[in-house]
């Protein structure tokens, strides 16, 4: 008991040193630099005044404890404070926040509880004042939810009291600086070689390609992957709420929609960006996700010229893709009949893609099905591969089958007129993988 009391003196002894510290820091060096100055240079500047700083504290410190707190004062300063320690560790896929006190993490599809926490509700609040500013966003009571994301692409959802009960909840989606190769998702068995060459073949050639699937089944990283297919003589323009993609192309337009300001008006919606795309002479439009009336106008341009476009939906199966799509065209607000719809939708989707992230974490691509067109008031879909679950192993992770369906898909004539080539064999009914 004894022991504990010890360590929770010499804990706070800590924070109230390094409140001390920074505070000294505020006063001494002009922390407007911080902006204009990034990279290593400027953080060696400011560690030799924290180091300062720290000698000149009458406290019986070692050398770790001191280098602790060197760290813990530069992360307060310049980066996002107790959050740094876990942006740092690659093997975090997201970090959920509940409050100053309780932060988890998720790593390789368990979630589990953090040491790491904040001094209270308001220090918590600052750092997500600090995120949101660097994307000229904002958030308060008057508007207390906010998507916003971080300078490796990471994806960031907040929201405050008074909607939120306990303080304020973060959840923060990890991306790396650089995407998940192809080779990565390979080795992670998402979807086997002969998927991949069919998959390249569709972006050569220009089909139009839905990425379907649910929360964290790993949409975004699959778009990233497909979209490395793209030539880089193509103008690719992309359309994200908040921008996550990171295309490696040198002729890309990156467009972000905006929230309303503090008096409610000025927002740019998805469908506003979708329309001026259109006047921008895009090769292929690729929206981040599709979950509005910008549905309409993707469907569209995907009819008129742009072949090649990309964009992503929630849905559990490409048929119930099909549907999601319905209902958010009909969110557009015309009173459209619904076989008019699907031959909207029948006419501009080559191919579904179904990624799923299954039981115990696995991410694996469900299905790659083709919309062969419509039938009377029907949307025809024909399985090209699929991943059949097996079960669920010892450790509550689920394992199956890859396998082709035995159908050839009847856009290979677009593919070998785009001159790809895909050998009979890559389509015969069989099991390709075990995973």
């Amino acid at each position: 008991m004894n022991l504990v009391r010890s360590e929770q003196s010499k804990q706070g002894e800590l924070e109230n040193i390094k409140r001390r510290i920074h505070q000294r820091l505020v006063d001494k060096v002009d922390l407007s630099r911080v902006g204009d100055l990034k990279g290593e240079s400027f953080r060696r500047e400011i560690r030799m005044v924290v180091e300062q700083l720290c000698d000149s504290e009458n406290s019986y410190l070692n050398r770790t404890e001191r280098d602790r707190l060197v760290e813990e004062v530069l992360d307060e300063t310049l980066g996002l404070g107790p959050l740094e320690f876990l942006l740092k560790d690659a093997s975090i896929s997201d970090i959920l926040i509940n409050g100053p006190k309780n932060i988890y993490v998720e790593r390789r599809g368990k979630l589990e509880k953090t040491d790491v926490e904040f001094r209270d509700n308001k220090h918590l609040m600052q750092i997500i004042d600090r995120i949101v500013s660097r994307v000229g966003r904002r958030v308060d009571e008057t508007c207390p939810m906010v998507d916003a994301r971080l300078e490796d692409g990471s994806r960031v959802n907040a929201i405050i009291p008074p909607l939120a009960l306990d303080g304020a909840a973060v959840s923060i989606r990890r991306f790396g600086s650089t995407p998940l190769a192809l080779e990565g998702l390979l080795n992670f068995k998402a979807f086997t070689p002969e998927m991949v060459m069919l998959l390249e073949g569709c972006i050569k050639a220009r089909l139009n390609v839905i990425i379907s699937g649910g929360t964290g089944s790993g949409k975004t990283t699959l778009l990233n992957t497909l979209s490395s297919f793209i030539q880089n003589d193509q103008r690719v323009i992309t359309i994200e709420d908040a921008a996550e993609l990171q295309l490696q192309q040198e002729h890309v337009v990156r467009l972000e929609t905006r929230p309303p300001n503090i008096e409610g008006t000025g927002a740019v919606t998805a469908t506003d960006l979708v329309r001026n795309a259109l006047r921008m002479r895009p090769e292929r439009i690729i929206i981040g996700e599709c979950r509005g009336p910008e549905t309409l106008d993707m469907l569209q341009a995907m009819n008129t010229g742009h072949d090649g476009s990309m964009t992503t939906v929630h849905s559990n199966s490409p048929r119930d893709a099909i549907a999601r799509l319905e209902t958010l065209v009909m969110m557009a607000g015309f009173e459209l009949p619904v076989k008019a719809i699907r031959q909207q939708i029948a006419g501009a989707v080559d191919i579904i893609i179904q990624a799923n992230r299954l039981q115990g974490g696995p991410r694996r691509v469900l299905n790659i099905t083709e919309v062969q067109g419509l039938e009377q008031d029907t949307v025809v879909l024909q399985d090209i591969y699929r991943f059949v679950q097996e079960g669920v192993d010892e450790n509550g992770k689920a394992y199956g089958y890859f396998e082709a369906t035995g159908v050839r898909p009847s856009f290979m004539p677009r593919l070998e007129a785009a001159g790809v080539r895909l050998p009979a064999s890559a389509f015969r009914e069989r099991i390709m993988m075990r995973a």
